[in-house]
């Protein structure tokens, strides 16, 4: 039965949703909807990636102090430098840090951590030559990002999630 409805409740949603919109209950729109159900839940099913393991969790509560510290801090000089019209002498740039992180998990928190402090953002990963890029609004030394980043976020993110 897991087979043909792997998902059952999203596809009963895919078709009520399916006789909302179509403002009928037709024979052909009731089909219509059952199919569509089935063809989203076993495609759905094809999108899940594998199981998450953590494997040091007690590691995720210092990470989450020390990011939640770095966006505040970040939100400071950002806000100091926005208002002190500074922006003149901001030398933006971007920044090319090679990643021992694989895990899939591991890059998606990485993304989310880099995106969510003011000033930085996720640009591209290339997942063969392991090189994350990312864009730095004030970027005033390479090597302290690439340690900052290596060091600070994706070594521990690596001892959760690998």
């Amino acid at each position: 039965m897991r087979r043909w409805l792997p998902y059952p409740t999203m596809s009963l949603f895919v078709l009520g949703t399916w006789l909302l919109l179509s403002q009928s209950l037709a024979l052909g729109h009731v089909l219509l909807g059952a199919v569509l159900g089935l063809v989203l839940g076993a495609v759905f099913k094809q999108f899940q990636p594998p199981p998450m393991r953590i494997r040091r969790g007690h590691l995720l509560l210092g990470l989450t102090v020390r990011v939640v510290g770095d966006v505040i801090l970040s939100n400071i000089e950002m806000f100091r430098i926005i208002l002190s019209g500074q922006s003149r002498k901001v030398s933006s740039g971007f920044v090319y840090i090679p990643l021992e992180l694989t895990s899939r998990y591991g890059l998606a928190a990485l993304a989310c951590i880099i995106t969510a402090t003011p000033g930085t953002i996720w640009v591209s990963y290339q997942s063969r030559e392991r090189m994350l890029l990312i864009h730095v609004f004030d970027l005033v030394d390479e090597t302290v990002w690439i340690r900052t980043i290596t060091d600070r976020y994706a070594a521990p993110l690596k001892a959760v999630f690998e």
